[in-house]
């Protein structure tokens, strides 16, 4: 059964802010393999595939990366976030030139995975109480820097979100 996201993404500013600090981290100076071996005109196509049972997160996360490094790539979702994958099944595809491909694409399945055990463990816990009378609900213990993504992980697997920081209610 899809679920519809679209107020469940952080802002668009604040995920390109959390996008581009993790190229400029990964990136530095430049990707010198890349750089070295692959001629700047080769064109190639890469796959995104599911390696486990799961519930997948961060789709749009991974096409900004890829945006970002390489405006010229052209990334198709193939599943969407919130989708059940099973071994095997593909995610989705990238196509440009191969050093921008190699550059983003660490960066990129990094956030899927992290994003994507994210939903897939907050689903298990929502299957696991079932139809008794509880919410999974997250809680402000999150990764620095990932906050809005990982609440966004939590709300693709089933759960809800409690406080998003400090100011957004009185805990007694």
């Amino acid at each position: 059964k899809r679920i519809s996201l679209d107020n469940w993404l952080p802002l668009p500013q604040e995920i390109g802010s959390i996008v581009e600090r993790a190229i400029t981290e990964d990136l530095g100076n430049g990707d010198i393999t890349t750089d070295a071996l692959v001629p700047q005109g080769l064109l190639g196509e890469g796959v995104i595939i599911a390696k486990e049972a799961g519930v997948v997160a961060g789709l749009p996360v991974a096409a900004l990366v890829f945006q970002q490094v390489d405006p010229s790539l052209a990334f198709q979702e193939i599943a969407h976030d919130g989708d059940r994958t099973k071994p095997g099944d593909i995610l989705a595809t990238v196509k440009g030139r191969v050093a921008g491909i190699l550059k983003a694409e660490r960066v990129a399945l990094n956030f899927l995975q992290r994003l994507s055990g994210t939903a897939t463990a907050t689903s298990r816990y929502v299957e696991a109480v079932g139809e008794l009378p509880v919410r999974v609900i997250d809680t402000r213990k999150t990764t620095p820097g990932l906050r809005s993504l990982e609440k966004y992980a939590v709300r693709v697997g089933g759960g809800f979100n409690h406080r998003r920081n400090l100011g957004d209610g009185i805990l007694v």
